[in-house]
């Protein structure tokens, strides 16, 4: 996976153009409101979505690809990015807010599990999760190779898992579940083109006191 987002940040740069998801503006809104400080975005590429966060809080950005974080300094000079993957963040201190915007959907069943540990792993208690991933309504669910229940190759080196409302809300079982959303969305590609795709969000809370164990 690695090699294939680096190659294309090489070779395209700012991939999907220089506005944000609109996903992007209802969290950044969301989390203001909520007070908070300061955010996480894991599997930031390019910087397209955490300019709109730091330019409102501390923002952190975790990326794998050394030519998306290039891209990401220049484009976004107000945010701290770390090279490293997503699955493995380590701040210093823990955050306010987790946006995480078509990363989790790129990952096989056991790596979208480490994902979410990992993201609450770095979020204070009672902190803010808003996570938006390909939707199982997305006209891609159910092309190419199946790889695992609900996970396809649907493009040729290119694998995503399509998320159903019970199977997005059971990926966060461990959260206090604020509530879903379908999203549709347009990505404008910088050689003009243009690649319409359902997303479901979904916001959660980290609990403020761990679960007693009996």
């Amino acid at each position: 996976m690695n090699e294939y987002w680096s190659g294309r940040f090489a070779r395209e740069g700012m991939i999907w153009g220089s506005e944000p998801s609109p996903t992007a503006l209802v969290a950044r809104d969301w989390f203001s409101s909520e007070g908070v400080q300061s955010v996480l975005v894991p599997g930031a590429g390019y910087g397209r979505n955490t300019k709109v966060f730091s330019a409102a809080f501390g923002t952190w950005g975790v990326e794998l690809s050394e030519a998306a974080l290039t891209l990401a300094r220049e484009w976004d000079p107000l945010s701290h990015f770390i090279l490293g993957s997503a699955l493995d963040a380590d701040l210093i201190e823990p955050v306010d807010a987790v946006y995480c915007y078509g990363v989790l959907h790129l990952f096989l069943e056991e790596d979208r599990r480490r994902l979410v540990e990992s993201c609450l792993q770095q979020l204070k208690p009672g902190g803010l999760l808003y996570f938006a991933s390909f939707a199982a309504e997305d006209p891609n669910n159910g092309c190419g190779r199946q790889l695992e229940p609900g996970t396809y190759e649907y493009k040729q080196h290119k694998y995503a898992h399509f998320f159903s409302d019970a199977d997005l809300r059971a990926q966060f079982a461990d959260t206090d579940i604020l509530g879903t959303e379908l999203h549709r969305e347009v990505l404008q590609g910088v050689l003009g083109d243009s690649h319409e795709y359902l997303l479901r969000s979904i916001t959660a809370r980290k609990p403020r006191y761990a679960a007693l164990r009996l």
